[in-house]
């Protein structure tokens, strides 16, 4: 709990006018049948390797939209509407998902890999993806999300790795508020056990649930649920992902580096193939030098900002997120700093994760209990208890932030806590209920199509085309160059990037 004399204190207007924030949003392209685009990423829109705002996540179909760092959230809304403006128009016929659950997908080995050029740099992506794929499938890749990754300038390791112990204690509360997945088209879970009900013949779904992605039929893994890794620290944290990355899984040992033809079937056979590989709510983050490995980055100069990785795509907002939305990721953030963070231990860490699954698979439930400390809680309850405490956090902020409309974002959290049908969950249960025969693909495949025409309504400024096409450009030509240089052969350039050494501090080694 923060009192009202350390919020005013810490939050001086010069500390809250550093914080910065960006945005990272997935999203796949679609026909406007609802099916899955395979073709490969446009050219028009550069080049997937260099671009700095529009690449491709797990699949060549699955297009990532990167804001730069901004002041406020209204300026990184903005952006975001930007690029996605861009990228609509050069589209054509396609249009983006606006659902974090996918679309009518293919056969799992038609689900085209993200592809990323001839260089070494571009080739070691490819073949991380295609061991995605053997590893969990590559239907489950294609779920999407935005990533909300924060930053306040001059906090230690410490302060980062105690913002994140609390963020995981209560990021349950996200997951209710902002959860955007109730609903699943039946070809997702084809061939798979799962728990879900017929909601009709094209669709699946839980009653109370708010976010499949975060439950476990999304972003999960049984081998990595294996993983101890502490966030009391970051030597804990570092140090469990090492063991991660170096050592062999015996189920992807099965799988083999390569084919029988010689050809890559994943990086290694270790539990994780890179950091990016580890599944979390929130990461620990650090700006990458050219052929970094992140942990390197991580133990070499610490935490430079945090990755929030839960959000849904919201369907009814334009770009998946609203600033309000931001402004309380901001003041969430915030009460995970300022508030005391006992260490975890392997007990709690378990007891989070059967809070996250649920509240993803059952959060609106009417007296849903978690676990909480020894006992338990209504969800209800608990967040209500933590929304007042964000309250002095945001009122302190409307004061002094360059952004206002911090309080009217806790406002709204309390009422959606007392209002559980008004939760973006809850409205696309109805919304498919009532508008769309009970047809999830029915109600993603028309709000994809508003969404498309109400983007491509809004006229595109000639200075944001141009600058764009220039992007553009440069990304390809940059990408050329880099294919171009000389270089060492892949079987070298892995063998370098992937050892051991290169998780290490300079100041270590083996």
């Amino acid at each position: 709990m923060t009192t009202h004399s350390k919020v005013q204190d810490f939050l001086t207007p010069s500390r809250v006018r550093s914080i910065r924030r960006g945005l990272e949003k997935e999203s796949l392209r679609v026909l406007q049948t609802g099916a899955l685009v395979t073709s490969p990423h446009p050219l028009g829109l550069g080049s997937t390797l260099t671009h700095p705002h529009i690449t491709t996540d797990f699949s060549e179909s699955q297009l990532e939209l990167i804001t730069g760092v901004h002041a406020d959230a209204q300026s990184c809304q903005d952006e975001l509407e930007h690029i996605q403006q861009v990228t609509m128009h050069a589209l054509g016929e396609e249009m983006l998902w606006v659902s974090s659950m996918p679309c009518l997908l293919p056969q799992d080995d038609a689900i085209p890999l993200g592809q990323y050029g001839n260089s070494n740099q571009g080739r070691i992506k490819t073949v991380y993806r295609m061991g995605l794929g053997h590893r969990y499938g590559r239907r489950m890749q294609t779920i999407s999300g935005i990533h909300y990754n924060w930053s306040l300038p001059d906090l230690t390791n410490e302060a980062y790795f105690g913002l994140i112990r609390n963020f995981r204690r209560h990021a349950f509360l996200l997951l209710y508020l902002f959860g955007a997945s109730p609903a699943v088209c039946s070809c997702f879970v084809e061939d798979r056990p799962h728990p879900l009900q017929k909601l009709s013949q094209d669709t699946l779904y839980l009653p109370y649930a708010t976010s499949m992605r975060m439950g476990r039929l999304g972003y999960q893994s049984d081998a990595q649920a294996s993983l101890a890794v502490s966030y009391n620290s970051l030597g804990d944290y570092a140090n469990a992902l090492q063991n991660a990355l170096t050592q062999p899984y015996p189920a992807y040992a099965a799988i083999g580096v390569r084919a029988p033809d010689g050809s890559y079937r994943q990086l290694s056979t270790s539990l994780l193939q890179i950091e990016n590989e580890f599944y979390g709510t929130i990461r620990p983050k650090r700006v990458l030098r050219p052929n970094e490995r992140p942990l390197h980055a991580l133990r070499e100069r610490g935490v430079e900002y945090v990755e929030v990785r839960l959000m849904d795509l919201d369907p009814f907002e334009p770009v998946g997120i609203s600033s309000q939305t931001m402004r309380f990721l901001d003041v969430f953030l915030l009460h995970c700093l300022l508030s005391d963070s006992p260490l975890d231990t392997p007990e709690e860490n378990a007891a989070l994760a059967r809070n996250q699954h649920r509240t993803a698979e059952c959060g609106r439930e009417p007296g849903l209990q978690l676990e909480r400390g020894t006992g338990s809680s209504a969800l209800c309850d608990w967040g209500l208890e933590l929304v007042d405490q964000l309250m002095p956090i945001a009122q302190q902020l409307d004061a002094v932030a360059p952004d206002t409309g911090y309080g009217l974002a806790v406002q709204s959290a309390q009422r959606a806590l007392q209002n559980p049908d008004t939760l973006p969950s809850a409205r696309i249960l109805e919304a498919i209920r009532s508008n769309f025969d009970n047809s999830f693909a029915a109600f993603a495949t028309a709000q994809s199509l508003a969404t498309k025409k109400a983007t491509l309504d809004q006229p595109l400024l000639p200075d944001v085309q141009a600058h764009f096409q220039v992007l553009a450009q440069a990304s390809l030509e940059q990408q050329r160059k880099i294919e171009a240089a000389e270089s060492p052969t892949f079987d070298e350039y892995l063998q370098t990037y992937l050892a051991p050494a290169s998780l290490l501090p300079e100041t270590i080694s083996l």
